[in-house]
């Protein structure tokens, strides 16, 4: 199973319980600490680069006085939006995707609800188009055939990942107006649910929104959520997807009796499928359902009187330690991330806004990156996830996933990525939150948010 970018839905394994013989689904295994997720990464904001070119007032005088119109930018022939698809596992995966930019400087970006994945850079030549996703160190190359459709491949850029993530199959054809659909037999499905699984998690969230006929979807783990699932109702049901550049997930979701839904999440890598119920939330408690893993106490301290210890090289080489001078008496958040996270991408963003906002407050933040082998020799990916996300606070590497626990021996059950720590001043930890709920979550999201900077503000004002 491809947990990396291509395959779990966030990078972290699932402790499902498959049937026997059967390998774990792509959403009930999750990447845990000892196994960096393989192959799913994903998520961040971002804006596509502009095309058009404003001339200066000068300028246009110039070219007024001399009688001649200022050359008209042509418009890229690809740009646009796109009807795209990969094949994993011989499943296809629909999803959107966008280009724009210019011929000499095109740009693209994988949509995921309110946030984009841009892409870091390009270069197109008659109908080939290459775009470089260098924060998940992945690559597209698609050309455009005589039929107008792109045709091409998705996957690692460096030969040290094709060994170990396969390249995905790609088509897109350009994005027409989806046709209307008759809704008349269509039930209300809009709401959040709470859906049982046979783990130590317990539960996951299922939020739905519904508009007409088209439905999108997100499915919430402890360790954070799928991305936005996008599809439209016909016969009885809605097959839903995602592919953000990362965690390609098929599930489909229909009616079941009194207002429950039936989840099937499509394994997309052979196994079998498996088959959830969910609940709408405000009958989960007169069901008697258990409650979902609350993240704010999956991992611990195992001594909360002690000190939170780090000490890891910066990107430079330089070791860093929380003794340093410049953590004495101030408030630390301390993220455990990894640029092959999904959730960790969704995260970043975040981060770096509290940093800017409550710095000067006296908050510092420190990341403490754990990456594969191979993304440990030049630690591009881990560069470039930094300079997309524009991270001004500390990055330290502390390794490989499978040496987290050794590296942090007095955490408990940390075994999900993102896991963001609150230090105080006295250097005890004071609150711990495990994973991170993205936009596309909504109200979920607006707690974590509201969360976050409630326990800053009292550490600060300590």
């Amino acid at each position: 199973m491809d947990r990396e970018l291509t395959g779990s839905p966030t990078g972290r394994q699932l402790a499902g319980a498959p049937a026997p013989g059967a390998r774990a689904p792509a959403l009930v295994t999750r990447a845990r600490a000892l196994v960096p997720g393989g192959r799913a990464l994903a998520l961040v904001a971002g804006a596509l680069v502009p095309g058009a070119l404003v001339a200066g007032s000068l300028a246009l005088a110039v070219i007024a006085s001399a009688g001649t119109a200022p050359p008209a930018r042509a418009p890229f022939a690809l740009g646009g939006l796109w009807d795209a698809q990969v094949t994993v596992g011989g499943n296809v995966v629909p999803f959107r995707f966008r280009i724009a930019g210019t011929a000499s400087q095109p740009s693209g970006a994988f949509l995921n609800g309110p946030v984009r994945v841009v892409a870091t850079g390009g270069r197109f030549n008659a109908s080939h188009l290459v775009l470089d996703f260098d924060q998940y160190a992945k690559r597209l190359d698609v050309t455009l055939d005589d039929s107008g459709a792109l045709t091409g491949t998705y996957g690692p850029n460096t030969p040290a990942m094709q060994a170990r993530i396969p390249t995905l199959p790609f088509t897109a054809t350009r994005a027409g107006s989806r046709a209307a659909r008759s809704v008349s037999a269509m039930p209300p499905l809009a709401g959040t649910y709470l859906v049982p699984i046979p783990t130590d998690e317990k539960a996951w969230h299922l939020i739905v929104r519904q508009h007409g006929s088209e439905v999108d979807a997100v499915i919430l783990r402890v360790d954070g959520d799928t991305g936005e699932l996008r599809g439209i109702w016909a016969d009885g049901r809605v097959l839903l997807s995602h592919f953000d550049g990362a965690r390609p997930t098929l599930v489909e979701l229909a009616p079941a009796a009194a207002g429950a839904l039936q989840l099937v999440l499509k394994d997309l890598h052979g196994g079998a499928d498996t088959t959830l119920t969910a609940y709408r939330a405000s009958d989960a408690a007169a069901r008697g359902l258990p409650a979902a893993d609350d993240p704010r106490h999956h991992t611990r301290m195992r001594d909360p009187s002690v000190a939170f210890a780090f000490s890891f090289p910066d990107l430079a080489g330089k070791t860093v330690a929380n003794t340093d001078a410049r953590f004495a008496h101030h408030v630390l958040i301390v993220d455990v991330s990894g640029s092959w996270c999904p959730n960790c991408h969704d995260e970043a963003p975040f981060l770096e806004e509290l940093y800017r906002r409550y710095h000067g407050r006296g908050l510092e933040i420190v990341s403490l990156s754990f990456e594969e082998p191979e993304q440990l020799e030049s630690l591009a990916r881990l560069k470039a996830f930094i300079a997309r996300y524009g991270i001004t606070y500390t990055v330290l590497v502390g390794g490989t996933p499978a040496e987290a626990r050794e590296r942090l021996p007095e955490v408990q059950r940390l075994d999900y990525w993102p896991t963001t720590f609150f230090v105080a001043r006295d250097g005890r930890v004071r609150a711990v939150h495990t994973g991170f709920a993205a936009p596309a979550t909504g109200e979920f999201h607006e707690a974590l948010r509201h969360e976050f900077e409630s326990e800053v503000e009292t550490l600060l004002a300590e």
